[in-house]
């Protein structure tokens, strides 16, 4: 919903982070050019969109692997496409999934010949991913600083890091052109961009942080069997992703120091590895880790056709089994045929199954704007309903369409009830939900004026869900 909304609102001339608040600006440029291709602004335009760019990341990863690897057999390369398309989820990452898996095809692009050229185009996408992610941006350039310090080792000719420095800044700047014009020439979008990192700052941290799932504190005997190898194996995980970069670049150095040759994309995926734990580790969910994931499985894959045939696979056997059962329950169809109970649903023209749940919800949010936000008034649905808004292709009253961030001063509330006031909801909805179990982190903490605000000037309705509080405007019917 949050990607969902945002390209609507982009469709209809809308600046992501200025009119909104958004990721940065690439995804949504991305997403409506192909809506707009397609022809609609529903789920299923957005989804041929995020298709497109899956294609293309899937493309770049198996051409890394071709150009470093030795001739492998057709049922090889159909298995690295399955391992990589399994961790291609929730759908909603997808963006965030693609994007490393491109900065191993372009660093391993680097590595095999380091050249002022290639320097120069490393920049370039190192500009473009951050377009589209800052964090992808600044992992990238941590990435490639290593390589950068890897590739000086024993230097034989070819160009100093003063130069191949100078050309990769000039590659950046070129690559983040369009942002930097977003910056000069859309107005008040610089104060905006600005201010959504500071925010960042203030809260010194980019996510709220969970606890790792270390896989000895699984509660073995307590949940099922499948539930109980599911953790254990995303704990490992936890602990495989950074002893893979801590060792693999003590390893590559002693290579490289005996001269002995690395694949160019396996070096680029140890150099990748431990930037990206990072963000496994800023909040240690399997969402977070499937984003940080790529370059460890690129570097998997590529491992594995060191091997003989004998090892090599029973251990991508094994590999492509783990895969499965730590990301299945991430995919959409799994959750529909294999969990939960799915039913049909007709949404801005488009017939989807979703989950009785999300059913219910869509259910609810149609009555409630069909009696009291009718035609083109519009409604509020907070902390985490963006969705909502483009269900309806409705304007969100609030700049802030996400609210499980950092808390905002007192002043960005008091922007908010202006917004509201302007916006004239028909109807209220919130999501009385405890984030990570904390009740400092219903709405009503993190938003205390904005929620005063809407008990003092909306009359509350009685759905009958203990966790949903719903108001109605006083002046709607």
């Amino acid at each position: 919903g949050y990607l969902w909304y945002g390209a609507q609102r982009v469709m209809l001339g809308e600046v992501p982070i200025r009119d909104f608040m958004a990721y940065d600006i690439g995804r949504y440029y991305w997403s409506a050019a192909w809506m707009s291709v397609w022809g609609g602004k529903g789920i299923v335009a957005l989804r041929f969109a995020i298709a497109i760019f899956q294609i293309i990341a899937l493309y770049i990863g198996l051409a890394a692997l071709a150009r470093t690897t030795t001739r492998q057999s057709f049922w090889f390369w159909l298995f690295a496409t399955l391992v990589l398309l399994t961790w291609f989820a929730p759908q909603f990452r997808s963006f965030d999934i693609a994007l490393p898996i491109i900065l191993v095809g372009t660093l391993s692009f680097l590595i095999e010949q380091p050249t002022v050229r290639r320097y120069f185009l490393t920049g370039v996408v190192l500009g473009v991913v951050a377009i589209f992610g800052r964090n992808h941006g600044v992992y990238g350039v941590a990435a490639t600083l290593g390589v950068m310090a890897y590739l000086s080792i024993r230097h034989e000719g070819g160009i100093n890091l003063l130069t191949s420095a100078r050309y990769g800044l000039l590659g950046i700047v070129v690559g983040y052109l369009p942002m930097l014009l977003f910056l000069v020439a859309v107005p008040d979008f610089a104060l905006a961009f600005w201010d959504s990192i500071r925010v960042l700052f203030e809260a010194g941290a980019t996510n709220f942080p969970l606890p790792i799932p270390w896989p000895w504190l699984v509660p073995v005997g307590e949940i099922s069997a499948m539930e109980t190898l599911r953790g254990v194996l995303l704990g490992t995980l936890f602990i495989t992703i950074v002893a893979f970069g801590l060792l693999g670049i003590v390893w590559a150095i002693r290579k490289k120091l005996k001269g002995e040759p690395i694949p160019s994309t396996l070096i680029a995926t140890i150099f990748l590895t431990l930037p990206y734990a990072h963000y496994a580790y800023s909040r240690a969910d399997i969402e977070h880790f499937s984003v940080s994931a790529p370059p460890l499985l690129l570097g998997v894959l590529v491992w594995l056709t060191m091997w003989p045939v004998k090892f090599k696979w029973p251990l991508s056997l094994l590999f492509f089994a783990t895969s499965l059962v730590v990301m299945l329950p991430g995919h959409y169809l799994w959750n529909c045929y294999a969990v939960n109970k799915c039913v049909e649903v007709q949404i801005l023209g488009d017939r989807l199954k979703v989950d009785l749940k999300m059913a219910s919800n869509f259910m609810t949010l149609t009555k409630l704007s069909e009696q009291f936000a009718p035609e083109e008034r519009t409604f509020m649905a907070v902390p985490t309903w963006p969705g909502a808004y483009a269900l309806f292709e409705k304007k969100s009253p609030m700049w802030g369409i996400f609210l499980l961030l950092t808390p905002p001063s007192i002043a960005d509330q008091q922007a908010e009830i202006e917004r509201i006031k302007i916006a004239d909801p028909g109807f209220v909805l919130i999501d009385d939900l405890k984030l990570n179990g904390r009740d400092e982190m219903r709405f009503r903490n993190t938003h205390p004026l904005v929620d005063q605000y809407i008990r003092d000037n909306f009359v509350p309705l009685n759905l009958g869900n203990p966790t949903i509080r719903v108001y109605k405007s006083k002046l709607a019917e």
